[in-house]
């Protein structure tokens, strides 16, 4: 196991090195000069030159990244805004801000969100599919297929609308969608990111029921399942310990990508509910061409994802006992 994480981690770090590179190299080559935005329409050569240098895009792009890498490590010292102590992911170009700082501001929003949602629709989502899997052919499985095919059929911009105005402006039951952080208030946490996690985890809990449903109809028709079932041993014990388990992988799989992505920002579900997230600020940082803003987000995605993959690979061998880590 140390060896697998070992390797794991390594080759996630190298993905993450090239995602830099990509990334790095399209943004700072666009077309859009983020100098000449931020100098105006009447800019003389010579001030366009001092905001590059100011900027710390006046070297080439070679140059740029080498610098931008180092700073991940050993700081990066600009001349505008003195030292920034590693790991440095440069300054915005709107706000002069750190550009980290500004991502950890804005993550706690994202992590709650996420996490929240992710209990919700794999408690449901998960607990339905095993449900319409028990009863296969039943009516409860063709209502659980059919309320899932609907809900995967929504858009969150339409329901989470639709979800504020009729609990919270129309029947008053549920505070209208905020984040406040746990620490201040856990009661208003939790009552301002009701909404938010119910609408996010509708559309996933319809997939993860359809998922789950499959995985468990297939995995129930395996033989092994049906050695389980000629040994005598109980419809319960067949279904956890043989059948459920040996389902769960694939689902494992696509929710750790789920949370991977989520953590780099619900954009969708935070613009509709006005949430302060990481996609909230990927946003602007696209609307402003803010590139030393928008690359560190791009990079909390790539890293979120690459994380929960690794988890996910190492959690294998525990769910599922026909899987050896090697």
């Amino acid at each position: 196991m140390f060896r697998f994480l070992i390797r794991r981690i390594v080759g996630g770090a190298v993905i993450l090195l090239i995602i830099s590179a990509i990334v790095f190299l399209l943004f700072y080559t666009a077309p859009r000069d983020p100098a000449r935005l931020a100098c105006g329409k009447v800019c003389p050569p010579e001030t366009l030159a001092l905001v590059k240098h100011n900027l710390g895009i006046a070297d080439p792009v070679p140059v740029q990244y080498w610098h931008w890498f180092e700073g991940l490590f050993v700081g990066r010292d600009y001349d505008t805004y003195g030292f920034c102590d590693a790991p440095c992911l440069g300054y915005s170009f709107r706000n002069r801000e750190p550009v980290l700082a500004t991502i950890l501001d804005r993550f706690p929003a994202t992590v709650s969100l996420s996490f929240g949602a992710a209990v919700v629709f794999v408690i449901f989502g998960v607990g339905t599919g095993m449900l319409a899997a028990v009863k296969q052919g039943k009516a409860l499985d063709k209502i659980a297929s059919s309320a899932s095919l609907i809900a995967s059929s929504m858009q969150i911009y339409v329901v989470g609308v639709f979800a504020v105005y009729v609990f919270t402006d129309q029947l008053h039951l549920l505070d209208r969608p905020s984040y406040t952080p746990l620490s201040e208030n856990p009661a208003k946490w939790f009552s301002g990111l009701l909404i938010p996690w119910l609408v996010l985890a509708l559309i996933f809990t319809a997939n993860y029921t359809r998922m789950a449903r499959s995985q468990l109809v297939e995995s129930m028709n395996e033989d092994y399942v049906r050695t389980a079932k000629a040994k005598g041993l109980s419809r319960r014990t067949v279904f956890f310990r043989f059948a459920w388990r040996g389902a769960m992988g694939p689902i494992v799989t696509i929710f750790g990508l789920d949370l991977g992505v989520l953590l780099g920002g619900a954009i969708i579900t935070e613009k509709t509910f006005a949430l302060h997230g990481i996609g909230e600020l990927s946003v602007k940082a696209v609307d402003t061409s803010d590139l030393p803003l928008l690359l560190g987000v791009v990079l909390v995605a790539a890293a979120a994802i690459v994380v929960f993959n690794i988890i996910v690979d190492a959690l294998y061998a525990l769910i599922d006992p026909r899987v050896r880590l090697s």
